[in-house]
């Protein structure tokens, strides 16, 4: 008897799951793709996310500094090989963040295709980089907006078109488009654990 009613409800339980999900192929079909207005808030949210990071730990140097009475900018100037690296890794860490932030505003306001709405925010950010970039490459670098708040991604001009400055241009594009990918997964997550806890709710 109580195999039967366990079996029944099993039943009922797969049978919930199956109609959840082919309402959610439904859904997707009809709502899914990528959506180009979540993609541009999720890149004003890596690009305001980037700025307050960078700002934060340029604070937290100067405080470092103050409180060991060391003045990194010489230190900086003495070591720039060991500089440079501890740069590159805070740069990395930042993009990352912030585009994992862009990246799962994007896909919680899409709701599907978490992945795709990541890849549409780092798009967002190469196109404005190469408006920006040819608008200040023809009225002059201080139209060059990216260039002053120090934000990802910005195009290498004459100046910095050299190897390293294109490998590092490339890594950080690499580190933000993973970010923003991450993110995106993350956002869509959120919309499946609501259809799950509804399922369960609905049984």
């Amino acid at each position: 008897m109580s195999t039967s009613a366990g079996s029944a409800h099993s039943g009922s339980g797969n049978n919930h799951r199956d109609q959840r999900n082919h309402l959610l192929e439904r859904e997707k079909e009809e709502f899914g793709g990528i959506k180009i207005g979540s993609a541009f808030f999720g890149w004003l949210t890596a690009t305001g996310t980037g700025v307050l990071l960078t700002a934060l730990a340029a604070a937290l140097g100067a405080v470092v500094g103050n409180v060991t009475n060391t003045d990194v900018a010489s230190q900086a100037a003495q070591n720039p090989q060991a500089a440079g690296i501890i740069g590159a890794i805070i740069l990395a860490v930042i993009l990352f963040i912030s585009y994992f932030c862009g990246g799962y505003v994007a896909g919680r306001m899409a709701r599907f295709e978490g992945m795709k709405q990541g890849i549409a925010v780092w798009v967002w950010a190469i196109a404005i980089a190469v408006i920006v970039g040819g608008l200040g490459a023809i009225a002059g670098s201080q139209f060059n907006i990216l260039a002053q708040f120090n934000i990802f991604p910005q195009i290498p001009n004459a100046e910095n078109m050299t190897t390293a400055g294109i490998i590092s241009a490339i890594v950080a594009a690499v580190v933000a488009l993973i970010g923003a990918i991450f993110g995106g997964l993350a956002g869509m997550r959120f919309h499946r654990k609501v259809d799950d806890a509804n399922l369960v709710n609905n049984r």
